[in-house]
């Protein structure tokens, strides 16, 4: 299925960026820990994980036909958010990658974040295992036709 087949598929797009690198862990050590522009930093990815889908506040079955397909990726994008942001709870927003990929829970908001990843890349017809896109690819991806 084509990426862009769901109504609001730009906002879909914005966060499977966020779970792809969020579900990487070699993503995060050569580009967040390495300080590599182009990516955002961790932070930056959880703001896309729930900017404007308030995802931090209520389930992605609220979703369900507009950013998500169905239960089963509501699902474990509800397992990914409440992961990924109980380890920054705890780390503080701001923190540095090595605080974020340090932490004990660390490996658990990985694990779900790539449980939703593939799920999603593989529902949209891509493959899981390349790459994270860059900001700019994402950003020039996203626009308006």
């Amino acid at each position: 299925m084509p990426l862009n087949d769901l109504p609001w598929w730009r906002w879909r797009a914005r966060i499977r960026s966020a779970l792809h690198m969020l579900s990487d862990p070699s993503f995060q050590q050569h580009t967040w820990l390495a300080g590599l522009d182009g990516y955002g930093d961790v932070t930056d990815a959880v703001y896309r994980l729930v900017e404007d889908s308030w995802l931090d506040r209520w389930s992605a079955e609220k979703y369900i036909g507009t950013v998500v397909r169905d239960a089963a990726e509501a699902a474990a994008l509800d397992a990914a958010v409440l992961r990924v942001l109980r380890v920054l709870h705890q780390v503080g927003a701001d923190a540095p990658a090595v605080s974020y990929l340090g932490h004990q829970l660390w490996p658990e908001a990985v694990a779900a974040a790539r449980e939703a990843h593939v799920l999603f890349a593989v529902n949209d017809g891509e493959d899981p295992d390349t790459p994270p896109r860059s900001l700019e690819v994402l950003r020039i991806m996203t626009q308006a036709a």
